[in-house]
């Protein structure tokens, strides 16, 4: 072997395990947020919460990190997405442990907005370092292991928080839920040091201060009544809330124009949404994740609440969601897009799901309390299966758009559009699954056959937003653009990048 290809061996080897460390922080961050959700009973009976408090043991998470996640990605463009993202996990990692040893329910809370706003750090410099890091023409082989690591990650949370709540290691409960983080988040700093490359914009960015305070509280006002309306019987003040934060808003994207005229470093990089595929990708991307809101919740209340399972029986019931989501993303982009284009693998993606919903819903309508984890195996598995197909493509289509220089921004874009989506299907949960249970359950008098109904409800929403989605798909272009057209452009902007100039 001559000396090149030596070097060219360790190049390889480098950038590979590192993007390892990046989709372990990945995974770890789309566990963390919903693997709270299972140990909750146990939660509010060891350290005496509210119910109130553990709907922010969830809220805080989720609220702290859509927030913050434009300025997380715009802070590694400029400060360097290595460094961002070590100080991100390196943060990640003491949240989780101040999680794990919390005393009262306060210091749980904190402890939770502290791992959102950290994840908020962390999250975004996934998707850039991998942007910058691999050549267009091995983008869709790594998009879809980032789509395989989403649908794992997306499931793996009940699964993972009934294994380890019901197995109380060391007698601790709940706790080893937070605190298998920590060896986790030390290997994933050390490995991250020594094997991730820097890379920031090649230009001089600033910090736009003015437009993270206008983007911080835009979003807050819009958010925080999403996920928490229903906890206080969506009082007006909410929807005054959520209509005034249009309008800050859209204060917030005039600023950034100017700023962009001003000096070229605003927060988010407007331009971004000249490109059609970005544009498209990002409206389909917040419609696919209200879907996503709404059934994780509502089929995880179903099982427990509704049909009377175990946590551990509802997270086996999900194993052929996962193991299928998990190959269908691999496959898509690596042997479907090529030879079908990406605009028709992604609407087979949503048709296949919006079949999963109706066998679903057929197999709930013909055995209802009586139903099995086997007979929801097969609905299942075609719901993941369709999700794989359209987050592992939808991600590479998206980012194709994007320029290297703006891969902090672009990806802080596309996982606040995620965390939008989520959080409007827990909202609309209140309408397509808790108002429907309240009202059953005074006509049948107990809660299970209430649960199957407001679930078989919330399923035809589900159905009906996957339609539009399909539609909306027909907007997007239908092949990603080819290395031969655009990726040695684009992989020697990354290697600039790279280089640091």
């Amino acid at each position: 072997m001559t000396f090149q290809n030596a070097l060219e061996a360790k190049k390889d080897r480098r950038r590979w395990i590192a993007l390892a460390v990046v989709l372990t922080a990945s995974f770890m961050d789309l566990v963390d947020a919903t693997i709270v959700n299972i140990a909750l009973p146990a939660i509010r009976g060891d350290l005496g919460a509210s119910a109130s408090t553990l709907q922010w043991v969830t809220a805080g998470y989720a609220l702290a990190f859509a927030i913050g996640l434009i300025t997380g990605g715009r802070l590694g463009d400029i400060y360097g997405r290595r460094k961002v993202f070590l100080l991100g996990m390196a943060g990640f990692t003491l949240a989780s442990l101040l999680c794990g040893i919390a005393a009262d329910p306060g210091m749980l809370v904190g402890a939770r907005v502290l791992q959102g706003a950290t994840a908020a750090l962390m999250v975004p410099q996934v998707l850039s370092i991998m942007h910058v890091t691999f050549p267009a023409e091995e983008r869709g082989k790594v998009f879809g292991m980032f789509g395989a690591v989403v649908g794992l990650g997306a499931v793996a949370g009940p699964l993972l928080g009934a294994l380890l709540t019901e197995a109380d290691i060391l007698g601790l409960g709940w706790r080893p839920i937070f605190l298998i983080n920590l060896p986790v988040g030390i290997a994933g700093l050390l490995l991250g040091a020594r094997f991730i490359d820097e890379s920031k914009a090649p230009d001089a960015l600033r910090l736009d201060l003015i437009g993270v305070a206008l983007a911080t509280t835009g979003l807050m006002m819009l958010l925080y009544p999403l996920i928490n309306g229903r906890e206080h019987n969506w009082p007006t003040w909410g929807f005054v809330s959520m209509g005034a934060s249009l309008a800050v808003l859209a204060g917030f994207v005039a600023y950034e124009r100017r700023k962009k005229a001003k000096d070229g470093s605003p927060l988010v990089e407007l331009s971004l949404f000249k490109d059609k595929r970005f544009a498209a990708g990002i409206g389909v991307q917040v419609a696919f994740s209200t879907t996503l809101g709404i059934f994780f919740l509502v089929w995880t209340l179903y099982m427990q609440l509704g049909l009377g399972w175990t946590a551990l029986h509802a997270g086996l019931t999900g194993l052929p969601f996962t193991i299928v989501c998990s190959v269908a993303a691999g496959m898509s982009v690596q042997k479907l897009v090529p030879r079908f284009g990406a605009r028709a693998v992604l609407q087979g993606g949503a048709v296949t799901m919006i079949a999963g919903v109706l066998l679903y819903l057929a197999a709930s309508s013909r055995y209802g309390l009586e139903i099995s984890s086997l007979q929801m195996a097969v609905p299942l598995a075609l719901m993941g299966g369709g999700m794989g197909m359209v987050f592992s493509v939808l991600t590479d289509t998206i980012l194709s758009g994007a320029p290297g220089r703006h891969a902090g921004s672009a990806s802080g874009l596309i996982n606040t559009t995620n965390q939008l989506g989520f959080a409007f299907g827990l909202g609309l949960t209140s309408v397509a699954f808790f108002n429907v249970v309240d009202e059953k359950v005074a006509v049948y008098g107990r809660p299970g056959p209430a649960f199957v109904d407001g679930f078989q409800t919330s399923m035809w929403w589900v159905a009906g937003i996957l339609v539009v989605v399909a539609v909306l798909m027909a907007a997007l272009p239908r092949r990603v653009a080819a290395p031969s057209e655009s990726g040695v452009a684009a992989a020697a902007e990354g290697e600039r990048e790279l280089a640091g100039v």
